[in-house]
């Protein structure tokens, strides 16, 4: 056999191994598809005024289309479907450089076309005997338009020197921003509790809830709590809320305590396999606990298959999530709000494991420090800090910030 010969043989055991793999998992992750959906054919073509691909598709799926940045790439997620169909290498054009495709999570199937330059895109349908033929058009840019005409998302604000390597735009155009936000602990889960008693449980929850009013006050933004009262709730159902309402932004709220009573300041995390510094492994460490209150159902490692085929959809997330987070360091700083020494860290926080959700854990203060628990018990700071947090949500998702509504 030729070397020629065994790569194409090779290329297509990878194929088909791949979608045995993502069949399996779509079988043991995802219930039964009440309505086949299946991509049986991808063709890409080209021509000097665009680059056109049509998806076959058995049954009628639900698609958007996304706008990627740095570097610029257009992506096409499918809703509860799955691909049977082989993607073959673009053909010769100006726009698209490469593509490939994959499942992104246990009900989402991802393409992604990495484009050359500047670039608009629109997703049209037609209806077939089976189902439906999606046709994704790819022209080059006119003056301002670059993203996604049929669900673009406006690029996150961010200063040129920020912009890191695979930067994910904001939120599709004529859709409600979707934030989950999240009261640390609660239930048989006080959290920390401060010398005099102050629980922190119950500091989360009133954050929470003030947040959610300052959201909600401006602008098209649907707000879910993981919880609304004083239940307990385990980690990975946290971050499973946030998978399940298909959100835009998951934001964890906690105020910790420490052995250093002069530490004092707002913190704010994003998810890392290795913590940026001591005192965030220890918070971590701190904050995973709470799992001891849960049952062993609970306590489980994800499938090694279901960590290797969302790693794509994990490092966009990442991205994107450690971009806000520098976002909101500056929007705090800006708005007087008491910040730690370093205030943007990292470390292996459970409730941010959500591989395609950007989520942030917001530690608001140190309830080991006097001053800090001062202002974690006042309503008035909490309400303030809760508006600044919500402008800095709002301006980074590229929505103008409007005044708050007013009552009647």
């Amino acid at each position: 056999m030729t070397g020629r010969c065994r790569n194409v043989v090779a290329e297509l055991a990878r194929t088909a191994l791949a979608a045995v793999v993502a069949l399996l998992l779509w079988g043991a992750l995802s219930p039964a598809l009440a309505e086949d959906r299946i991509i049986t054919a991808v063709t890409q073509a080209a021509d000097a005024d665009a680059f056109t691909v049509a998806f076959d598709v058995i049954g009628k799926p639900e698609a958007r289309v996304l706008h990627l940045r740095n570097p610029e790439r257009i992506a096409v997620d499918f809703e509860d479907t799955l691909s049977a169909a082989a993607l073959d290498a673009p053909p010769d054009n100006a726009l698209v450089s490469a593509s490939r495709h994959g499942l992104v999570a246990a009900d989402r199937y991802r393409f992604i076309f990495t484009l050359k330059g500047a670039a608009s895109a629109e997703l049209d349908r037609a209806a077939t005997a089976n189902g439906e033929t999606l046709s994704l058009t790819i022209r080059p840019a006119t003056s301002g338009k670059v993203a996604a005409a049929s669900s673009s998302r406006p690029a996150p604000r961010q200063n040129a020197a920020d912009a890191g390597p695979d930067v994910p735009a904001a939120v599709p155009q004529g859709r409600v921003l979707k934030v989950v936000l999240d009261a640390g602990h609660g239930g048989v889960d006080k959290g920390a509790v401060s010398k005099s008693g102050t629980l922190e449980k119950e500091i989360n929850l009133a954050m929470a809830l003030a947040l959610r009013d300052a959201l909600q006050a401006r602008g098209d933004v649907e707000v879910t709590l993981t919880r609304d009262d004083d239940t307990f709730i385990p980690l990975e159902e946290r971050a499973a809320i946030g998978r399940r309402e298909r959100a835009d932004l998951f934001i964890s709220i906690h105020a910790d305590s420490i052995r250093y009573a002069d530490l004092r300041g707002a913190t704010v995390y994003t998810l890392s396999e290795t913590a940026s510094d001591e005192l965030s492994r220890e918070i971590a460490a701190s904050e995973n606990a709470a799992d001891r209150f849960a049952g062993e159902e609970w306590q489980r490692d994800e499938p090694t298959v279901f960590d290797i085929l969302l790693d794509l959809t994990r490092r966009e997330t990442v991205s994107f999530s450690e971009h806000f987070a520098s976002s909101l360091v500056r929007d705090l700083r800006r708005e007087d709000i008491r910040l730690i020494n370093r205030p943007k860290r990292s470390a292996g926080f459970k409730v941010l494991t959500a591989p395609d959700v950007p989520s942030v854990l917001v530690e608001l203060g140190f309830l080991s420090n006097r001053e800090d628990e001062k202002l974690l018990t006042d309503a008035a700071w909490r309400k303030d800090t809760a508006a600044a947090i919500a402008r800095a949500v709002m301006d980074f998702f590229g929505e103008k910030v409007a005044e708050p509504r007013k009552p009647g």
